[in-house]
């Protein structure tokens, strides 16, 4: 496969949220590619992929967050310059690629493009063999998270300035405001080698900052282009039961700010992860 873009969809085991998500993919007003790449390949993903038509690649070992999308990304990137490492459980707006290429035509220095999304907050309950299946799902697009996200966001707003290197750190300097699964990456002008951070949770938030050192525009588009899943099952609630969510952000802090300032704002984010059912 070539052309201009492709969506990676990185899969785990048997979401119930898999199908949705390659649909939406498939929606798209403006045609793309769409590739899936999975370390724990199964008769239900081959089955899905044979039934849209879609190329699955397998990776060798463990499942691991970043190699996964490392994975991805490389697969993809044969034959194509922007890539969007597409989370199984969200789903994206007709009109993302159409806005994507817009944004890409007006602005070919872009290496990183990203937008609002909604959050879909869905109730689970476990079934018989013991995985979660979904039985309530309400849509939300405000809430006091999403916008302050909005304000920190606000920088990349002025496109103008958005290749500028102060731009693009102080986005991150108060956490990571960027919706992960709502990015597009150029290929072309960064190359094979991504997602090297040693984090799962901000794996994102450490891979964006270092991409904000390099040259090229982040260009944020504020509609809500795609939608987030929030549920029992996904992997930011189990980073928080476990604390590697909190270790991740002491550690991404730690690279920004004296260690004064670590434990002010670690105050306040810990408070936040309660918020979790309201989003993160």
């Amino acid at each position: 496969m070539s052309g201009i873009h492709a969506f990676v969809i990185c899969a785990y085991k048997k979401s119930p949220y898999l199908e949705s998500c390659i649909r939406s993919l498939m929606r798209q007003t403006v045609k793309s590619d769409v590739i899936m790449v999975t370390a724990t390949p199964s008769e239900y993903l081959s089955k899905l992929c044979k039934a849209y038509r879609i190329p699955l690649f397998v990776r060798e070992g463990e499942p691991k967050i970043g190699e996964d999308w490392l994975f991805g990304w490389q697969q993809a990137g044969k034959g194509h310059t922007l890539v969007t490492i597409a989370h199984q459980d969200d789903i994206y707006h007709k009109n993302y690629v159409k806005e994507l290429l817009k944004q890409y035509e007006a602005h070919p220095d872009m290496t990183v493009f990203c937008t609002d999304y909604a959050v879909l907050r869905t109730k689970e309950e476990r079934v018989a063999d013991g995985t979660l299946y979904p039985v309530h799902t309400e849509v939300v697009f405000g809430d006091k998270v999403r916008f302050i996200k909005k304000i920190l966001r606000l920088p990349l707003r002025f496109s103008f300035l958005a290749h500028k290197e102060w731009v693009k750190k102080s986005v991150f300097l108060f956490g990571n405001p960027v919706c992960c699964p709502s990015c597009t990456y150029n290929h072309d002008l960064i190359g094979d080698v991504m997602f090297q951070s040693e984090f799962s949770f901000a794996l994102d938030w450490d891979n964006l900052y270092e991409l904000a050192k390099r040259p090229g525009r982040f260009i944020c588009v504020e509609r809500p282009l795609m939608s987030y899943r929030v549920h029992d099952g996904a992997t930011t609630k189990q980073c928080i039961g476990d604390n590697r969510r909190a270790a991740d952000e002491i550690a991404m802090f730690e690279k920004l700010w004296p260690k004064w300032m670590v434990k002010l704002l670690m105050h306040f984010y810990k408070k936040a992860y309660k918020a979790y059912g309201e989003e993160t």
